[in-house]
C-alpha cells in the first residue's frame, strides 16, 4: 500500500504545512489552493513574523475560515497558539476536510511537525500529510550560503531539509544555469525530495495536497532527536518593522522613497509588503518585494465603511525602525516634506 493510499483510509484530518523562505510565494500558492475547484473545505492557519498583519488581506476572499497568528514565529513563541487553534478546529470537525498551515518565512518546520506527534489529542485526530517548501529560484542561493552566528540555524536550509515536496518557484526569474545550481543544492540537502518547477506558484494541486508524503520513520532516520524538544534560535539581527499609518499617500513621493530604499538597502531587506491608500485612487495599492525586486498593483476597491490607511511590513537585517517610520510618514499627501 502506498503512502497516499494509506493516508486516504487513515480517517484523520490531513494537514499541509506550507513553508519557504521570505518571498518564496507561499501566499500565492495558498490563493491558488483556495480558488481551485477541488471541492474541499479548507481551514487556513497563517503565521506572520511582524506585529502588523498583512497576509490575511493578501489572501483572496474565500469561504474558507482563516486564523491568523501575528508577532512571533510559529516554531517558537506562538506554538501554543497553534495547538489551541488546532484544538478548537477539532471541536468543529464536521465543517472542514483539510487544514493548511502557512508558516512565516523564518520558521523552522521541525517544531511545527513535532506538534502532530507530541500532543496525544492532536495526533489522534490530525495527520501531517506533507511539508511543502517553496523555493525562490532567483534568491535562495544567497540565503543558503548565508553565514549564521554560532548556534543559529539557517532557516532556508532547514526548510528544504524537512520538505516532502519542494515547489521550485519563480523559475522565470532565474536563468537556466542558476536553476540547475539551485536544484543541485536542493539535492545535496534533501536527496529524495520531489522537486516541482513552477512559475507564479502554479502547480497541480494533486502533487501537494492529500499526498501522504510525510514519513516519520524517514525523518527519525535522518534526525533521531526529531521528537526531542529543542530550543530554536533565530538570528537576532533579523527583525520585522511594521507600520500602520492612517491617511493617503502621495504616489510620486512613495515611488521615490521605495525605489531609493530598495536600491540602497535591498540586500538587507529580505521581504517587504504592504496595502496602501494612494491619494485619488479608489482601489487599494498592494505591493510585495523580495530584496530589490518590487511588484505592485491596484487591488480591490476601498470599502466605504473602512478608513483609508496604510499597513506595511519590512523583514530584514539591521533594520532602522525610526528611519523607516519617519521616511514613510513623509510620503503622506498631507505633508509638505519630500521623500
Amino acid at each position: 500500500m502506498t503512502q497516499a493510499t494509506a493516508a486516504a483510509v487513515d480517517g484523520r484530518v490531513p494537514v499541509t504545512v506550507l513553508t519557504g523562505f521570505l518571498g518564496s510565494g507561499k501566499t500565492t500558492l495558498l490563493n491558488r489552493i483556495l480558488t481551485e475547484q477541488h471541492g474541499l473545505r479548507i481551514a487556513v492557519i497563517e503565521n506572520e513574523f511582524g506585529e502588523v498583519g498583512i497576509d490575511d488581506a493578501l489572501v483572496l476572499d474565500a469561504e474558507e475560515e482563516i486564523f491568523e497568528m501575528n508577532n512571533g514565529c510559529i516554531c517558537c513563541t506562538v506554538r501554543g497558539d497553534l495547538i489551541r487553534i488546532l484544538g478548537a478546529l477539532m471541536r468543529r470537525r464536521e465543517k472542514f476536510d483539510h487544514i493548511l498551515i502557512e508558516t512565516t518565512g523564518l520558521a523552522d518546520p521541525a517544531p511545527v511537525a513535532q506538534t502532530f506527534f507530541m500532543d496525544d489529542e492532536i495526533a489522534a485526530q490530525l495527520r501531517l500529510d506533507a511539508i511543502v517548501t517553496l523555493v525562490d529560484s532567483a534568491h535562495v542561493l544567497q540565503h543558503l550560503d548565508e553565514v549564521k552566528p554560532e548556534g543559529v540555524e539557517n532557516e532556508a536550509v532547514e526548510q528544504i531539509a524537512f520538505a516532502d515536496r519542494v515547489v521550485l518557484n519563480k523559475t522565470d526569474l532565474a536563468d537556466e544555469a542558476t536553476v540547475s545550481e539551485v536544484i543541485s543544492r536542493i539535492r545535496a540537502i534533501n536527496a529524495s525530495v520531489q522537486i516541482i518547477p513552477a512559475e507564479h506558484a502554479k502547480v497541480d494541486l494533486q502533487q501537494v495536497m492529500d499526498v501522504g508524503a510525510f514519513d516519520l520513520d524517514r525523518v527519525l532516520k535522518d534526525d533521531p532527536q526529531f521528537l526531542t524538544e529543542t530550543e530554536h534560535q533565530h538570528d537576532s539581527t533579523v527583525t520585522s518593522v511594521g507600520i500602520d499609518l492612517p491617511g493617503e499617500l502621495d504616489e510620486d513621493r512613495l515611488n521615490r522613497w521605495l525605489g531609493n530604499l530598495l536600491r540602497t538597502k535591498g540586500a538587507d531587506i529580505f521581504r517587504s509588503k504592504g496595502i496602501l491608500a494612494i491619494a485619488g485612487a479608489p482601489k487599494q495599492y498592494v505591493f510585495q518585494g523580495v530584496h530589490m525586486l518590487l511588484d505592485g498593483e491596484f487591488g480591490r476597491d476601498w470599502d466605504d465603511r473602512e478608513p483609508r490607511g496604510n499597513k506595511l511590513v519590512f523583514i530584514g537585517r539591521n533594520l532602522d525602525r525610526t528611519a523607516l517610520e519617519r521616511d514613510f510618514a513623509a510620503c503622506l499627501a498631507t505633508t509638505g516634506a519630500t521623500a
